[in-house]
C-alpha cells in the first residue's frame, strides 16, 4: 500500500535516504554540485508526519555528497563524493533543529577505475561514491559508485573502523544510466539498487562471498553480480612503489656508467 507523508520543509538537494527501525526516515540533503553551501542538512521525518530539519556543518569546507549511513544504533555518516577518495564524516555531537551541528571526519575511503559498464560520465563515475547502506543487523555496510558496489564487513558494528581497514569486496553491478541508489534486502544477504530516472529497474544482487577477508589484492573487473577482493588507490600506489624505485635506480646507474664511459 502506498502512503504519501507530506511535511513543511522545503529541501534544497536531497540525495540520499535511510530508514530507522521505527519507520523514521532521515533524508540526506547534502548535494551539493556548486561547492556553495554554508550547510548541508539531515531531514528527520517520522511516521506520524512530523518533520525536524537539523542543518551541518563540515570541518573542512564544502563537499558534495549522495551517500548517507545510519547504523541500527542510530549514528548517522556522510560518505562525500570527490573523485577517487571518499571522505566520511559524523555529527560531533547530539543533532540540534536551533543551530548547526559541526560534522567531524572518521575516516576516509578510495577508487580506481574498474572497467565496468554503465552510469554518465565513463571511467569519473566508476570512481565516485553515489550511494550507501547499513545492513539490518550492523554488520556490513556498502557504499556505492555509479558501476560498482563496495562492501565492508563491520563485526562489532564500527563503521568508521570498517571503511578505515581498507578490507572490503567490489561487486560490478548490471549496467543502468545513473545508478545512485543501493540498500540491503531485510535479511542482509542481498543488495537492492536502483538508478534515477522512470521506470527505473530494481535489481537484487545477492552478497554470496561478498564479506570481505583480510586480503589486499587489486582485482580485475569482473562479471556483475560477483564480489572479488579490492585495494584502495593507496595500496595500489605502496604495492608499486618498490618497482618503481628500482626502475629509477637502475637508470640512473645505467647514465652514470654511460656518462663515464663517454
Amino acid at each position: 500500500m502506498l502512503r504519501t507523508i507530506d511535511a513543511g520543509i522545503d529541501p534544497y538537494d536531497v540525495e540520499d535516504l535511510a530508514r530507522a527501525r521505527d519507520g523514521t526516515f532521515w533524508l540526506a540533503d547534502i548535494g551539493d554540485n556548486g561547492l556553495n553551501r554554508s550547510t548541508v542538512a539531515l531531514e528527520r521525518l517520522r511516521p506520524d508526519g512530523s518533520a525536524t530539519l537539523f542543518r551541518l556543518t563540515y570541518p573542512d569546507g564544502p563537499h558534495d555528497a549522495e551517500a548517507v549511513l545510519l547504523t541500527p544504533s542510530g549514528q548517522l555518516f556522510i560518505a562525500t563524493k570527490e573523485p577517487l577518495a571518499s571522505n566520511v564524516y559524523t555529527p560531533a555531537g547530539p543533532l540540534s533543529a536551533a543551530r548547526p551541528t559541526p560534522l567531524r571526519k572518521v575516516a576516509s575511503t578510495g577508487f580506481l577505475p574498474t572497467g565496468t559498464a554503465g552510469g554518465p560520465a565513463g571511467t569519473a563515475g566508476q570512481v565516485v561514491v553515489t550511494g550507501g547502506a547499513v545492513s539490518p543487523d550492523g554488520r556490513t555496510v556498502v557504499l556505492r559508485t555509479y558501476t560498482d558496489a563496495y562492501v565492508w564487513s563491520a563485526p562489532d558494528g564500527d563503521v568508521a573502523a570498517a571503511i578505515s581497514s581498507g578490507e572490503r569486496r567490489r561487486i560490478p553491478l548490471p549496467p543502468t544510466a545513473q545508478g545512485e541508489a543501493v540498500t540491503f534486502t531485510p535479511d542482509g544477504r542481498s543488495l537492492l539498487t536502483s538508478t534515477e530516472g522512470v521506470p527505473a529497474p530494481v535489481h537484487v544482487i545477492p552478497l554470496g562471498d561478498a564479506v570481505p577477508t583480510p586480503t589486499r589484492t587489486a582485482a580485475a573487473p569482473t562479471a556483475a553480480g560477483r564480489s572479488e577482493p579490492d585495494s584502495e588507490p593507496g595500496d595500489l600506489l605502496r604495492t608499486l612503489a618498490a618497482p618503481l624505485v628500482a626502475v629509477v635506480a637502475i637508470g640512473a646507474a645505467l647514465s652514470f656508467v654511460l656518462t663515464r664511459r663517454r
